[in-house]
């Protein structure tokens, strides 16, 4: 059964997600030339246990995958995308990293990704990973009360086509809450408008677009975690988790960056 939040429970969700938000900022720049996942890796799992939190992804074992997730972060390198195994990798100048972490606090969760490169970026990635932002932010602002999945999905999906990217629908947005993967919907990263499960208020969920550079198709590692593209060209991820409300979509996992840009004050003619 789909759970309806609070407004108290989405404040709850929102002191998770601010966690996260200021954890994936302050991560972006541990990340560095010459510096090895795994102490990325450590970071985090040192912030979160400062913070009381309890990871999300430790011991997280679902269908695919094998074993338990041991780690804390997924970080996935150049054409790795999603659930990258954290490993013994030192970042080298113009490598493309996407970082994705879920907590909970007092017993609500928060998820949230970016990409960024390490060093000297390629013009191309910065449009692939603007891409992603792009499409997110598409993706939330059609998260209207009132509205169907299927408008999220698809101004995902356009925002990727005007970018000339394909789409893969095999792994998405989800309901969050109590838990990381929440009863609720699927969200996929294209779609039909006016389409799927009704977007009510107190509904929180993430969305989460991801895109390959030159392909639609997935491969997966070994490890049966990591995820690549499958013709080994670059990927980027974006993800917030967000709140339905009366008033419109909430973004819970906001960062501080973000946070600060919206505050400033308007300027002066």
């Amino acid at each position: 059964m789909i759970e309806l939040k609070s407004a108290a429970e989405i404040g709850r969700m929102a002191v998770a997600g601010q966690f996260v938000g200021e954890l994936l900022e302050e991560l972006s720049g541990v990340a560095a030339v010459g510096v090895n996942l795994m102490d990325i890796e450590r970071h985090a799992r040192r912030r979160i246990q400062e913070r009381g939190a309890d990871s999300c992804y430790w011991d997280y074992a679902p269908s695919f995958g094998r074993g338990p997730f041991r780690n804390v972060l997924c970080l996935s390198v150049n054409d790795a995308v999603l659930h990258g195994l954290p490993h013994d990798y030192v970042l080298r100048d113009g490598d493309l990293l996407s970082i994705d972490m879920a907590v909970g606090i007092d017993g609500w969760v928060a998820d949230s990704a970016l990409s960024f490169v390490v060093g000297t970026p390629d013009p191309e990635d910065l449009k692939l990973i603007e891409a992603t932002e792009v499409a997110l932010a598409a993706g939330i602002a059609a998260a209207q009360p009132g509205g169907r999945v299927g408008d999220i999905s698809a101004a995902i999906g356009e925002v990727a086509r005007s970018y000339g990217y394909g789409v893969n629908t095999e792994f998405g947005g989800h309901g969050i809450g109590r838990t990381m993967h929440e009863e609720g919907p699927h969200i996929p990263n294209n779609g039909r408008p006016r389409r799927g499960m009704r977007l009510d208020p107190g509904l929180t969920i993430a969305i989460e677009p991801w895109f390959c550079r030159s392909t639609d198709k997935i491969r997966f590692d070994a490890d049966g975690w990591t995820i690549r593209s499958a013709d080994g060209s670059r990927t980027a991820h974006s993800e917030h988790t967000v709140a339905i409300t009366e008033a419109g979509p909430q973004i819970l996992t906001r960062r501080p960056a973000d946070r600060a840009r919206t505050e400033q004050p308007a300027a002066r003619a």
